[in-house]
Order: structure tokens, then sequence, then C-alpha cells
């Protein structure tokens, strides 16, 4: 049982905003942790109230913002945002 990792189009169009060098680093942590892992969860922390059964990862400056569903195997990212504007 290993998961996949799909974008949205709105977190690829984050990604594209943002510079190289962190879209990097986002992606390389996306691939390395999430890609074919056991258990996505491990790596990351629920969101709660407003936001219940939604996960977040911090990846340096960065949030992912994404659903976890496990009868597809999938982590669906919908959203890359830095953490100071993250949860306005």
């Amino acid at each position: 049982m290993s998961y996949h990792v799909h974008l949205s189009s709105s977190a690829l169009k984050q990604l594209k905003k943002m510079n190289r060098f962190d879209a990097q680093i986002i992606i390389d942590w996306l691939t390395d942790r999430l890609e074919g892992c056991e258990n996505p969860r491990a790596y990351g922390k629920p969101l709660s109230v407003n936001r219940a059964g939604e996960w977040r990862y911090r990846i340096g400056k960065y949030r992912v913002s994404c659903t976890i569903e496990d009868n597809e195997l999938t982590v669906q990212v919908f959203s890359i945002e830095h953490r100071s504007t993250v949860y306005r």
C-alpha cells in the first residue's frame, strides 16, 4: 500500500509563482517523503475545526495543505502557501 501525490491546478500555479529554489525544495520533499510512502500521516498534522479532514505539512517557511484519500491511496495537494498567509 503506497500512496501517490497529486497536485491540483491551483497548487501548481502557486508553485510557479514562488522562486525556483523554494519550489524545488517543496517538490523534492513531497517526492522523497510522501510519494510511495505507506503512512503519509506520519509526516503531517491534521487540521481542525473549519478544516477537519485536511492535513498540513510544514516544509520550511511554506505549508502544504492536502487531503488524504485512503480508498484511492492518494494525497491530494490543493494549496501551497507561505506560513504568514496560509490561515487567513
